[in-house]
């Protein structure tokens, strides 16, 4: 802190946190040395303020047909700057120009699934999360780009083929299944015998 005048018995304290309890002590000092610092003042909590850090670590996708699962990281107590907070989640088809606003009231929320039977599988989407509290909304986090919930794979694989390796095993094999939107991520395959 500034050094103030030893005939100044009044300072302004700046760059706090809105929204946040402090309390001050006041240290007397000369050119011998630095004092014994005062008893601590009562608390004081300064004033509410629109929120102006956005969550982090946007991300998402997977969830089930027809669904958007978007997911944050949700913003600590000490940067929500007043009373009444929460998130504002922003959507839209990649190519859109209109955004699907929904408010999640909840301070310690983390995750927001839109659904919606008209949204096609694995389709991306452009998303970003705001905040806001009593005192009006803030910041929005950068753009992330999330997909939609996957359908179960459409397509069987092919070229199945099997060959005899011993007396007591077969090896099977097959061609992928190739990755599109309408098989999605393939993330195994199930061989069966009979």
């Amino acid at each position: 802190p500034e050094v103030i005048n030893g005939r100044t018995l009044k300072a302004t304290v700046v760059d706090l946190s809105p929204w946040v309890e402090y309390e001050f002590r006041v240290v007397a000092s000369n050119s011998v040395g630095i004092g014994e610092p005062s008893r601590p003042s009562a608390l004081l909590k300064t004033k509410a303020a629109v929120p102006v850090v956005a969550p982090t670590n946007i991300s998402g996708g997977g969830g089930t047909r027809s669904e958007l699962v978007i997911t944050w990281e949700p913003v600590s107590e000490e940067l929500q700057n007043g009373e009444g907070f929460g998130y504002i989640v922003m959507f839209r088809p990649l190519g859109s120009t209109t955004w699907t606003k929904a408010v999640v009231a909840s301070v310690e929320s983390s995750k927001y699934v839109y659904r919606n039977e008209s949204i096609t599988p694995l389709s991306p989407f452009e998303v970003k999360v705001g905040v806001y509290n009593n005192e009006g909304e803030g910041t929005l986090s950068s753009i992330s780009v999330i997909y939609s919930g996957e359908d179960e794979p459409q397509m069987a694989p092919a070229g199945a083929s099997a060959l005899s390796v011993s007396a007591a095993a077969v090896e099977v094999s097959w061609l992928p299944v190739p990755w599109n939107r309408h098989t999605g991520r393939v993330l195994g395959y199930e061989v069966r015998g009979w």
